[in-house]
């Protein structure tokens, strides 16, 4: 399996409290027609920890009827017991799924040590009807999978790759380094995407993906045809935006931002908040100056 390029960790919009499923499918439709290597659904950006397993199931089949065959579906299925994770990854296959993210167990922080990571992955990869990729988001979970447990499961035939979504840039250059030929270490932040591509990074899964899917896969598309000056004025345009619907505002400013581009975002599900006073607006500026700067013939090469 290829993962590589730009996918956006889709957010999911609710309608009276419930999966808004017909908006879910148009913002796929939408995404389809960009450059986007695929999607993630039921990612940290999807409130995949919020949804019922039933919700859960549902997403992925309206977002599978959305993705075309040569376009790469991955589907969230992490839970805090690996019987339940195991049970997840196996609907999601039926499913449709392509390739399973499984984010770490983090509740009993103390005991997540690189044996209890590589026990729980381990049972997953060899139940998991689909290739299974690692999700380390340290920024939520509370927990960091270090390398040497990555590598420990880097061997499993069934493991294919990892998600990194911390910045530590320094960590992405370890996780490359130890990857056996065919693991893929794949980044999760904006931030750093260029430089996670400069050290070895074959894509990233990126939420500014979702609101800015082509300006990400240009970004992409320099660092493979080696225009590296380019990529990186391109990676400082980009990275305020990136900020503020990351680490500044979360969901809640990811799915605004959708909505100033033509697609759904809508509201976030309890107990994530709605954004605070002058959020908006300082997303509507920053994401006018970034579109304004990426949409220009010099920014595009036209």
């Amino acid at each position: 399996m290829q993962l590589r390029g730009v996918l956006p960790p889709i957010p999911t919009p609710f309608l009276d409290s419930a999966i808004d499923h017909r908006s879910l499918a148009r913002n796929v439709g939408q995404w389809m027609r960009t450059g986007l290597a695929g999607v993630v659904v039921l990612g940290s950006n999807g409130e995949a920890p919020l949804l019922a397993d039933d919700e859960a199931d549902a997403a992925i089949a309206t977002v599978r009827e959305a993705v075309p065959a040569d376009r790469l579906l991955v589907a969230g299925t992490g839970r805090e017991s690996t019987a339940a994770t195991i049970a997840a990854c196996r609907r999601a296959a039926r499913l449709g799924a392509d390739a399973l993210l499984v984010r770490t167990p983090s509740f009993f922080k103390n005991v997540m040590t690189a044996d209890a990571f590589v026990r729980h992955y381990t049972a997953v990869a060899d139940a998991s009807p689909a290739p299974v990729l690692l999700y380390n988001v340290t920024m939520y979970t509370g927990v960091n999978m270090q390398s040497d447990a990555v590598a420990r499961l880097a061997g499993h035939a069934n493991i294919v790759g990892i998600k990194e979504s911390g910045g530590d840039v320094g960590q992405i250059a370890q996780l490359v380094s130890d990857a056996p030929e065919g693991f893929t270490v794949l980044a999760g932040s904006a931030v750093t995407f260029f430089a996670a591509l400069c050290v070895g990074a074959s894509g990233g899964v990126l939420a500014l993906a979702a609101v800015l899917p082509e300006p990400c896969v240009r970004l992409y598309g320099h660092m493979q045809r080696r225009e590296y000056e380019e990529a990186r004025a391109l990676q400082a345009r980009l990275t305020p935006i990136a900020r503020l619907l990351g680490a500044a505002y979360g969901v809640a400013g990811l799915k605004f931002a959708l909505g100033q581009v033509g697609y759904v975002g809508g509201p976030v599900r309890s107990p994530l908040g709605p954004l605070p006073p002058g959020a908006r607006r300082e997303i509507e500026e920053a994401l006018a100056l970034v579109r304004s700067a990426t949409d220009s013939p010099q920014a595009t090469g036209r």
